[in-house]
């Protein structure tokens, strides 16, 4: 058995400091450098709904593209939203802004769903699980990140 003594009477007390500001480095554009390196399909809208960060496996597994290409994109310009029925038509913009990107932007709130994309020309629909959070600077949302996964049936 170790035996450790303490000393209190030269106590470390940690010096107040001021932070510089490259520490203060907004929440959009920390998690923008994360999902731009990340092996994860997920992506980052601002608040307009323009893809600001795109994994490169997200851009792969929606038929997005590279990320170059898609962003300051609008999310609705890239992806190809359709329904759940056997056509497979185009969702209606009234439910595509149901969406968990989009719903995450307008709620502030987490929000989690399916959604089934048609990722390219005379490729079979894919339906995908999503969950999205709400990103804030200073209490104000700045956009949302969004995290997919495909369903497999």
């Amino acid at each position: 058995m170790a035996h450790v003594e303490l000393s209190l009477s030269g106590a470390f007390v940690p010096q107040a400091r001021t932070p510089s500001e490259a520490e203060f480095v907004p929440s959009l554009e920390r998690w923008t450098t994360t999902v731009a390196g990340a092996p994860e399909p997920c992506l980052i809208l601002d608040t307009s709904t323009a893809i600001i960060a795109v994994s490169a496996s997200c851009g792969e597994l929606l038929g997005l593209g590279k990320p170059p290409e898609v962003i300051g994109k609008p999310l609705g310009s890239v992806i190809r939203l359709i329904d759940f029925t056997a056509n497979a038509s185009e969702l209606e913009e009234s439910d595509a802004d149901k969406i968990p990107p989009l719903l995450a932007l307008r709620s502030e709130r987490l929000a989690r769903g399916l959604l089934r994309v048609m990722p390219g020309p005379g490729e079979m629909p894919l339906t995908v699980d999503a969950i999205a959070t709400p990103l804030f600077d200073n209490e104000r949302v700045a956009g949302s990140m969004t995290f997919f996964s495909a369903v497999r049936y």
